[in-house]
């Protein structure tokens, strides 16, 4: 698979939050249409509704996992563990290298150092994602 970072920075650029940029930009792979993808995700950004919580490029990145991994088989569902363990290894990577995995501490709103903005979140998440859901998928 080539790269879509770039096209999740241009989506974010054009106005979609973090996670709708991430979200997004994958739906195709995982049989999602990106329309339906931008509504589902948009609560998610700024940290979930505004609240500065988990960072929102880091949340489309485990929606697209979990849309990647899962049974969807709402009789047995059976995927959730190995879902929960690629998610894990996600959010793992991802406050490895931007240093945190929450809105308010990646932009520093207690401490006043950035240690990530919200364009290096989404690079950082594009390209964990693509390393971890999708390498092996080509």
């Amino acid at each position: 698979m080539e790269s879509r970072v770039s096209d999740c920075a241009a989506r974010h650029a054009r106005g979609f939050n973090c996670a709708q940029a991430i979200a997004c930009t994958y739906a195709d792979l995982v049989g999602a249409d990106e329309k339906t993808m931008f509504a589902a995700t948009e609560g998610l950004g700024l940290g979930m509704g505004g609240m500065q919580g988990t960072c929102g490029a880091l949340s489309g990145a485990c929606v697209i996992c979990g849309l990647a991994n899962s049974c969807a088989d709402l009789e047995a569902p059976t995927s959730k563990a190995a879902t929960y363990k690629v998610s894990r290894e996600l959010v793992r990577r991802f406050a490895e290298v931007s240093g945190a995995t929450r809105c308010a501490d990646l932009k520093g709103v207690e401490t006043g150092q950035v240690l990530c903005s919200c364009p290096q979140c989404i690079e950082n998440a594009a390209r964990i994602l693509e390393d971890v859901v999708f390498t092996d998928a080509e």
